[in-house]
């Protein structure tokens, strides 16, 4: 009989009671609820930039034509196209870029131009040292 009032008495508990787990969240959920409104957000100062009084330079057109020929053309001086060779080509550029080095360089390529030959203009202007050299696009819709 000893020994069953002993089993009866110090029976194991398996479960956990979790109600106190509950009530510690539950004041930390009102915690931050009343908090959060009272901090503010980070807000940055942006430097400001006064207006230049230049306007940005237009850019140095090359057109690529479906026979590859390619034509230059300065939109700053509204000058007409001129043919150029590769040769002549950067000579001119890189002219006009010592004069302005914040003029761009933009390939125009008539569309059914092999991507190829784009590609090698492209690279021939990034190996001389041409800055800002980009491609033109017609927007769609447009």
């Amino acid at each position: 009989m000893i020994t069953d009032h002993r089993r009866s008495g110090h029976k194991l508990m398996n479960q956990i009671n979790v109600v106190p787990y509950i009530d510690v969240m539950l004041v930390l959920l009102v915690i931050f609820m009343v908090t959060a409104p009272l901090v503010n957000p980070g807000q940055i100062e942006l430097p400001q930039v006064g207006k230049t009084s230049a306007p940005p330079v237009q850019p140095l057109e090359v057109s690529i034509r479906t026979d590859k020929t390619l034509w230059l053309r300065d939109r700053a001086q509204g000058a007409d196209e001129k043919k150029v060779t590769r040769g002549e080509l950067v000579k001119m550029v890189r002219e006009k870029q010592k004069a302005n080095p914040e003029q761009a360089v933009v390939i125009a390529a008539d569309k059914d131009v092999r991507y190829e030959a784009v590609l090698e203009v492209m690279d021939t202007l990034q190996q001389n040292q041409v800055k800002k050299v980009g491609l033109l696009a017609k927007p769609r819709g447009g």
